[in-house]
């Protein structure tokens, strides 16, 4: 268990610097980034599947 919570953690950091580095506007990547921390499984997926450069998007 200690182990799959380290692995989200590491996922949710990868995505925050994704989202940092993303050319979306501030405001947006306050929000993913808010919705990250938040809630961090949850939050993963949802910015992997909706987020800036998502493949659902394009």
């Amino acid at each position: 268990m200690k182990a799959l919570s380290i692995i989200i953690l590491i996922l949710d950091i990868f995505a925050i610097v994704k989202i940092l580095q993303s050319g979306a506007e501030v405001p947006q990547k306050a929000l993913w980034i808010a919705l990250v921390v938040i809630l961090p499984l949850l939050g993963l997926i949802l910015w992997a599947l909706l987020g800036p450069g998502s493949p659902v998007k394009k």
